[in-house]
Parts: C-alpha cells; sequence; structure tokens
C-alpha cells in the first residue's frame, strides 16, 4: 500500500507543485524511482541485520519506520522533498519480504497456500493504495493521503511489539521431530536461474501494471467516469478480486508439480495483457481484472520453489537477493513508462512493451527443474 500511495497521488502532487495538468503525471514519474531502486536494494542489508539481530525486531522496525517517513513526505514542499520522503519509505519497505516472507515459510507445511494467504493481504495493500488515496483526495488533499496511514502504521508497530511480547508471533513447527533440511535440495542452481529470469520479467510486469492502472482508468474510461475517487475504486476492485488467484494458486503447487503451472500462467499473461492494450471503457475493467488474477497468480509460486530448495538458514538471504531484482527491474519500469508516455504513444504503448515483456516468464519455466526431490540425507515431514 505504501509503495503505491504516490502512484494514485503522483498527478494531484503534481497540480499542486504548479506543473502543466497535461504533463504533471509524466514528469513526477521520476521522483518515485528512488523509493522502488531502494526497496529492493535495501533488501540485503534488512536480510542481513535480521540474521545478525531478529526477525521480531526487523518487523517492529519496518512498522515504524515506513510510518515516520510516509508523515514526512506528507510534509514535503517539492518535488524533490517528496523523492527523499519516498525514498525513505522504499527503505523501510524493503525490510518485509526477506524477513517477513521468512517468516512465512518457515517450518515446512502447505508453504504454496501460506505464500498464497500472504500475498492475497499484500494485494489488498496494492488494491488499498487507489481505493483509500482516491477517497482522501477527492475529499482533502495529497498530503493527507500519505499522514494518515503513516499515522496507521506506526500504530501498528507498537500493536505487533505488544503481540510479540505477550508471547505471539512464534514460529509454526509442521514437523514430527526431525530437524528441518539444512542443505539445498537438488537443481537448486537451475531454479534459482528460473527465479532469477521469473523476477526480472515478473518485476517489470508487476511494477508498470500496478503503477500505471489508477492513471490509466483515469484516462481510458471516459464512459464509465472521470471521478477520481471512483476510478480509484475501479482499481482498488481490480486488485483485490484478481489477489484471490493466489490462493488458488497456493493450492495448486502444494498438490501439483509447480512447472506446468507457472508455464500456463506464464502462456496467458502475454494474451491477456495484450488483450488489454487494445480496450477502453469496460472492456479494458474487464480485461484488466483478468490480467491481473494472473500477474498476481504467479507471485506465490517464486517464493515457494525458494522454500523449497533452500534451507531456511539461508532464505533471508536468497529472498533479498531475489526482492532487489525485482524491484529494480520494477523501477526501471518507471522510467520506461516515462518515456513512453512523453513519446505520445499513450497508456497503449505501455501496456503493449509489458506484454512483450512477459513472453520471457515462459522461458522462466521451461528452465525450472520438473519436480522437487528431497536430498539422500534429509527426511521431509509428511506434510512436505
Amino acid at each position: 500500500m505504501f509503495m503505491l500511495i504516490f502512484a494514485k497521488a503522483a498527478f494531484s502532487a503534481g497540480l499542486a507543485f504548479g506543473l502543466a495538468e497535461d504533463g504533471a503525471y509524466a514528469e513526477m514519474l521520476p521522483y518515485g524511482i528512488p523509493s522502488l531502486v531502494l526497496f529492493g536494494a535495501g533488501a540485503p542489508l534488512a536480510a542481513y541485520l535480521a540474521d545478525k539481530w531478529n526477525r521480531v525486531g526487523m518487523m517492529t522496525v519496518f512498522f515504524v519506520g515506513i510510518g515516520i517517513s510516509a508523515i514526512a513526505t506528507g510534509f514535503a514542499q517539492s518535488p524533490l522533498q517528496i523523492a527523499v520522503g519516498l525514498a525513505a519509505i522504499g527503505l523501510f519497505a524493503s525490510i518485509y519480504h526477506p524477513v517477513g516472507i521468512a517468516m512465512v515459510v518457515q517450518g515446512g507445511g502447505r508453504v504454496g497456500w501460506r505464500v498464497g494467504m500472504n500475498g492475497v493481504w499484500g494485494n489488498m495493500g496494492v488494491a488499498a493504495a487507489p481505493l483509500i488515496t482516491g477517497f482522501i483526495l477527492a475529499g482533502y488533499n495529497w498530503q493527507l493521503a500519505f499522514i494518515l496511514p503513516g499515522i496507521v502504521a506506526i500504530l501498528a508497530g507498537i500493536a505487533f511489539l505488544v503481540f510479540v511480547r505477550r508471547g505471539g508471533g512464534a514460529a509454526p513447527s509442521y514437523a514430527t521431530g526431525e530437524k528441518e533440511i539444512v542443505g539445498f535440495m537438488p537443481g537448486w542452481k537451475r531454479a534459482l536461474v528460473a527465479i532469477s529470469l521469473v523476477t526480472s520479467a515478473g518485476g517489470f510486469v508487476f511494477g508498470t501494471m500496478t503503477f500505471v492502472i489508477p492513471r490509466m482508468f483515469e484516462v481510458s474510461l471516459p464512459d464509465v467516469t472521470t471521478n477520481i475517487a471512483t476510478t480509484g475504486l475501479l482499481a482498488a476492485l481490480v486488485y483485490a478480486i484478481a489477489a484471490f488467484a493466489q490462493l488458488v494458486v497456493g493450492r495448486l503447487i502444494d498438490t501439483y508439480r509447480i512447472k506446468p503451472v507457472l508455464f500456463a500462467i506464464a502462456l496467458a499473461q502475454p494474451v491477456l495483457i495484450g488483450i488489454m492494450a487494445l480496450q477502453t471503457n469496460y472492456a479494458l475493467f474487464a480485461a484488466t481484472l483478468a490480467a491481473m488474477a494472473f500477474v498476481f497468480g504467479q507471485i506465490p509460486i517464486t517464493d515457494t520453489v525458494i522454500a523449497r530448495y533452500v534451507p531456511d538458514v539461508w532464505r533471508t538471504k536468497v529472498m533479498s537477493v531475489k526482492l532487489m531484482l525485482n524491484l529494480v527491474i520494477g523501477a526501471l519500469s518507471l522510467m520506461a513508462a516515462r518515456f513512453i508516455l512523453e513519446s505520445g504513444a499513450g497508456f497503449q504503448g505501455v501496456i503493449t512493451v509489458v506484454a512483450i515483456v512477459a513472453v520471457f516468464i515462459s522461458l522462466a519455466a521451461l528452465i525450472l527443474p520438473g519436480r522437487v526431490r528431497p536430498s539422500p540425507q534429509t527426511t521431509l515431514s509428511p506434510a512436505e
């Protein structure tokens, strides 16, 4: 949610700082790039600190830090100050994926389902960003769009710390007394190559789609609505409904081999995203919903592959590198989107490029090992 407040507020902030209406959105986009870069680049540092200190402490820092940064962004007096505030948000946000998801997958059991559930809540944040920001913008201003969520984040951090100190947050155990797997699984190198490709192409697709859809709806749904709050609601509906695809995929990869599931999802993405580029109004909304279901549905797969091939002691490190790659590519996608928009190709051109990039996810599915095989010196719990 915090990483996408600016996606909805950028246009209003640009107007507030005196930018021309026809170019305010494109001119404000670069100020969000440092945030996305640090969202990825800060992940290895977060993983290192979590290993040296503890995961619970880092999650508390995540909540409080991101809240303070958002409040500071709301008091920015220039686009440059906004960029600094957004960069701080990105740095504290970088804590979650390598630390939080490592907590989610530890212990074995139905990893795909848990990662899918985690992803649903994550995408509820993606959905909440245009919805909440849109309504705040309609009634107040862009500053409060950062300040109010910032206050809530700080309160959440305090509540989390109290919860843990009262005995909550203990790591789940799904094993039957055996020690958790110590070594890497056979085929892990090939698996990580596939994950790197999925992360690179998927990061471009996810980063572009989640950032431009709220603004695209504002300009491409003229027969539906042009109200800033309503277009935010429609974007939120797309994200919220599509998010549940992760539960379906999570169940599938807990039951069946991951490779064919990923391949099916990968094949659908360029087709559906390509259809998006040709639509407007209600057809665009429907096509976007279908495309985002497959984009979101892919999310549990990479973390589940890491959980199955990489031992717990290495997971925060591997996930941090994966996130860094994902978000750096995502930041580059904003630069590409700005270039395409300024060239006059419009959102249709942006979405067409995204569809082309999505083709590379299919290649990653082909590289992924066919099935997970346990190491001969280790024993898996029955749930695994």
